[in-house]
């Protein structure tokens, strides 16, 4: 009888994507969406944050107490945790992104190892089905060539590479065929997409939006600077999620150049404005905390959030990584001061999002997700959450919702 193996995801869509590779090309195991089951738990770490990290090891423990299961780490952790690990026996093996098609022979090591792999490496997987879940995740590219002050993830996860246009369009093609209807594309810099391969973004969504099947299409996180003109041209396309998530990190233009971000304030509203005057729905990603965040240049920071048309928020304190220029700069923010800044951060978007609910008097197009509580959860073309009380099995299921309430943090409809 095989052996069991539990996959525990932490962190980005990239992740979760990796993950589904590795279940696909597991033949000497069998996957087990029950921890409790399985002989084998792989760690798919994150490393982004302290708070990652510290999520990472905690799971660990948690392992290492309630199981007999031999653990295996990978992810961007790997990189800057694993040797640690490693030595301290509390894990049998760490392997980078790249070995994940060898998963049986990693698995398979009687002797402890640490094989980070190659950050050059370009996926060539295809995956044709996704555990567990309505929505595929599409890695359309890894890496990540930009070079912000306090990001880590170019040493972990190496410089922005494409993956190959042909083999990306075989997967949607296999996974539409699968009932797939949703799919996100998702990289570690999803709008360097096509760079060297004289392709690009909205190309490659283009070509998407052609195959049988593909009825929404959603997009990780982009550069203000990677919504080009061409892009500009499918806004209207009737396939491409209302929704679009535009990494900002700071609103102000003097912690802008402290984070040594490529994005200019005054454009990054111009093209907000622009995409709100279409109707769609803007995140944004956002660090507070930042060494050199005074209170003023906070207070400026907020006085232009306000003046922005947003919607969502993935905010974060800032956090300290070693061998990241940010790590050495001066004037650091206390951490309770970080922490506060975040709160009133979130409740100003939250707000926005709440108004932005219930400006819009339009159908609602939602692919339940999950079922959670007796309730059916999935997401609109907004990326608004609403919850649907129904006494049919929805999971899975396209709803266009024209009755529903406008609640505090979700809309909520029964059908």
């Amino acid at each position: 009888m095989k052996k069991k193996v539990y996959f525990k995801t932490f962190g980005c869509r990239t992740n979760l994507y990796d993950s589904q590779v590795m279940m696909g090309a597991m033949q000497d195991y069998d996957v087990t969406e029950i921890e409790s089951e399985a002989d084998v738990v792989v760690i798919n770490s994150c490393t982004v944050t302290n708070g990652a990290d510290s999520h990472v090891r905690s799971y660990l423990s948690h392992v290492e107490k309630s199981s007999g299961a031999k653990v295996f780490l990978t992810g961007c952790g790997a990189h800057t945790k694993g040797e640690k690990l490693l030595t301290q026996g509390r894990v049998q093996g760490v392997f980078g992104q790249s070995e994940k098609l060898k998963i049986d022979s990693m698995l398979s090591k009687d002797k402890p190892f640490y094989e980070p792999g190659d950050l050059n490496h370009i996926d060539e997987a295809v995956v044709d089905d996704f555990v567990g879940m309505s929505r595929a995740f599409i890695k359309i590219q890894e890496g990540c060539s930009f070079r912000c002050s306090y990001c880590i993830i170019p040493f972990v996860r190496g410089d922005a590479r494409s993956m190959d246009e042909d083999r990306i369009l075989e997967q949607i093609r296999s996974l539409a065929l699968n009932g797939f209807g949703e799919f996100i594309l998702t990289g570690t810099n999803v709008g360097s997409y096509g760079q060297k391969t004289d392709s690009s973004l909205a190309l490659l969504m283009k070509k998407i939006s052609q195959i049988r099947g593909v009825r929404r299409i959603r997009l990780g996180s982009v550069e203000p600077i990677q919504i080009t003109d061409e892009f500009k041209e499918i806004l209207g396309e009737p396939w491409l999620e209302r929704h679009l998530h535009i990494a900002l990190q700071h609103t102000s233009p003097q912690m802008l150049k402290h984070m040594n971000r490529r994005n200019i304030y005054k454009q990054d509203r111009e093209l907000f404005e622009l995409l709100a005057s279409k109707g769609f729905a803007i995140g944004t990603d956002f660090i507070t905390g930042h060494p050199g965040e005074s209170q003023e240049l906070w207070n400026e920071a907020m006085i232009n959030v306000k003046d922005l048309p947003l919607t969502h928020l993935h905010a974060f304190t800032y956090s300290k990584r070693d061998g990241t220029p940010s790590a050495t700069m001066k004037l650091e923010v206390n951490g309770k001061v970080a922490k506060e800044r975040l709160h009133e951060l979130e409740s100003i978007v939250k707000a926005k999002n709440l108004e932005f609910r219930k400006a819009f008097n339009g159908e609602l197009e939602v692919l339940i997700e999950n079922e959670k509580d007796g309730l059916y959860i999935g997401y609109d073309q907004y990326f608004n959450k609403i919850s649907v009380e129904s006494d049919e099995d929805l999971v899975g299921n396209w709803l266009s919702i024209k009755d529903y309430k406008i609640k505090k943090e979700f809309n909520y409809a029964r059908v």
